[in-house]
């Protein structure tokens, strides 16, 4: 797609008048050139996707931290690519973007250097039976007295811990004899959601939501001021009832499809700066969210998970990219963007969604977009997604977070043709 088209398509959106974004006359996407780093790069403004626009898949209902809503690579996944084109997300997290594309019919490649990402996403490809999966756990044997190797104690009812440990034990003695399949797979990956949360459908006493798991003293705090003790989960029942949640709107076309897909994907643990095993010009259109500044601890809101799949937390912390400062950030998005430009085939798109940190004072944008072009991109524009944002006055100035907005920032680039 052109930047005429592009753009086009960009101001085809008419204004939605109970959001109250716009002067009551408005009809179209408000636009604007704002100058970054010595160029005027368009910057659009409008309701483009929201969470009730499209009624995403059940499939997608895996927690993660800070990850984003599948409308958001749909939207790009849709206007920038075909059937049969790789979608790649370098990353990619719970697999948000990847997920879509193979209910979309693209190729797709994941790639994040915590192994959690593949745990969490490669099974969902791979849709099981109902009741595949209960006569699996049923095969499962519990030691009723079964101990972890660390204290859990804080977060698991001693029957429940006897059985997150057999079931831990029964995935690991599969890997290792290089016996665990795809329904194993789906296993561990919905155990690995429910170790921790706050209510009844996860293994756990209540506790933080489940994309962030406290620290074993933080959980003795909460447990102390809620006046709580764990109590006994049916963790096997858990796991079924949160497969069928996953599989509630999942038709038979879009398990063929994601099979398919699946079958042919990539799934990379790499350094998003260094992905040899993805061929020069082999991927149309690039969705993602890199992680931001210091704003997430990924690794260590995900120590629990990190247990149960035998990932050494300090291995994982070594490798992934927590930046305190922009020029940290920019240092290592630079050397992403050069990769992305080699993978990139001559017409294909990269869409990077990037965040307002630090109470707003750090917009990512005006660091990603020379990054992009001197890696040889070309900036097509700035989309900001709004969703209930009454402050018309704020319209240029959004902060992610503050009461009564919903907000993404996109910046599109484009490799030219050859």
């Amino acid at each position: 797609m052109s930047s005429t088209d592009i753009s086009r398509y960009l101001m085809s959106f008419s204004y939605e008048p109970d959001l109250g974004l716009f002067p009551e006359d408005s009809s179209q996407t408000m636009v604007e050139c704002v100058p970054i780093d010595g160029r005027r790069v368009p910057r659009y403004v409008n309701e483009f996707w929201t969470a009730k626009q499209r009624q995403a898949s059940s499939i997608h209902e895996i927690s993660y931290r800070a990850c984003f809503k599948p409308q958001l690579p749909r939207f790009f996944i849709e206007l920038l690519s075909e059937k049969g084109d790789v979608v790649y997300d370098p990353f990619s997290g719970r697999g948000t973007t990847v997920i879509e594309a193979g209910l979309l019919g693209r190729r797709i490649i994941s790639n994040d250097v915590n192994p959690l990402s593949e745990i969490l996403t490669r099974p969902r490809f791979f849709v099981p039976q109902l009741t595949d999966v209960q006569e699996r756990l049923a095969e499962i044997p519990i030691k009723e007295k079964g101990k972890a190797d660390i204290d859990v104690s804080m977060f698991y009812h001693p029957r429940t811990e006897a059985e997150i440990v057999s079931l831990r034990q029964y995935l690991a003695n599969r890997k290792a004899s290089v016996e665990e399949d795809e329904l194993d797979g789906w296993i561990r990956m919905v155990a690995t959601n429910r170790l921790t949360g706050h209510s009844s459908g996860f293994f756990s006493v209540y506790t933080l939501p489940p994309n962030q798991a406290p620290t074993p003293r933080s959980q003795v705090r909460i447990n102390r001021k809620r006046k709580q003790t764990p109590p006994y989960r049916d963790t096997l029942a858990i796991i079924l009832k949160k497969t069928r949640c996953l599989l509630r709107s999942v038709t038979k076309g879009q398990e063929r499809a994601l099979c398919e897909v699946g079958r042919k994907g990539l799934f990379l643990a790499e350094d998003a700066r260094s992905t040899p095993q993805i061929a020069s010009g082999s991927v149309q259109l690039t969705v993602t969210s890199p992680p931001f500044l210091d704003t997430v601890q990924y690794a260590a809101d995900n120590w629990l998970r990190c247990w149960f799949n035998g990932i050494e937390v300090d291995a994982v912390s070594e490798k992934m990219t927590v930046a305190r400062s922009t020029n940290t950030w920019t240092c290592v998005m630079g050397d992403v963007f050069k990769e992305l430009f080699r993978i990139t085939a001559a017409g294909g798109h990269v869409a990077f969604e990037v965040g307002e940190v630090r109470k707003g004072t750090v917009k990512l944008e005006d660091y990603v977009v020379p990054l992009g072009l001197k890696a040889g991109f070309d900036c097509k524009a700035v989309l900001i997604n709004l969703q209930d944002f009454t402050k018309t006055s704020n319209i240029w100035g959004i902060n992610n977070g503050r009461s009564g907005t919903n907000t993404n920032r996109i910046v599109l680039f484009t490799k030219a043709e050859v």
